[in-house]
């Protein structure tokens, strides 16, 4: 994995396409990009209908380029770009993996810290930090099974 296309490429194959599962926090679906997300992006469309270039737009410019993701190792980028995607505490997780201070905000000092630290050391420790968030999540019950396949994909992702 080199770059947010080859990132974006495995999120797809997280997320699938369209999903409108009522116990689904996000509701209505397509890509993983919530109606929610979509119209406030301007898409007006059916979500079923959602373009795949638009969900590539809406991650580059939501979830890939606020954290500087392309000054990652590309491990670290896509761990950081599918939590982001799919949601949690993206920015503190980062900042527990990497040692930075831990205040939830992003900035300099926690993109520094990323970079500065070992890809595999930090893959393992945020996959950690997010599972974790997952199983505490009331909809853990429901989603279990993906979720717990979603981050073994990304686990053997982060290895290669």
């Amino acid at each position: 994995m080199d770059s947010f296309e080859d990132a974006f490429k495995a999120l797809i194959g997280n997320e699938g396409g369209y999903s409108f599962n009522p116990a689904d926090p996000g509701g209505e679906t397509m890509w993983g990009v919530t109606a929610r997300v979509a119209r406030s992006e301007g898409y007006n469309g059916a979500m079923k209908d959602l373009p795949l270039e638009t969900a590539h737009q809406i991650a580059k410019r939501r979830y890939w380029d606020p954290l500087h993701l392309d000054e990652l190792d590309p491990r670290v980028a896509f761990q950081i770009f599918d939590a982001n995607y799919n949601g949690g505490l993206v920015v503190l997780w980062m900042q527990k993996a990497s040692g930075a201070k831990e205040d939830g905000k992003f900035g300099p000092d926690t993109l520094d810290a990323v970079k500065n630290a070992d890809p595999m050391k930090f893959v393992m420790r945020f996959a950690a930090y997010r599972l974790r968030y997952l199983r505490n999540l009331h909809s853990w019950p429901s989603f279990s099974r993906g979720w717990t396949e979603r981050m073994a994909a990304n686990l053997l992702l982060g290895a290669a």
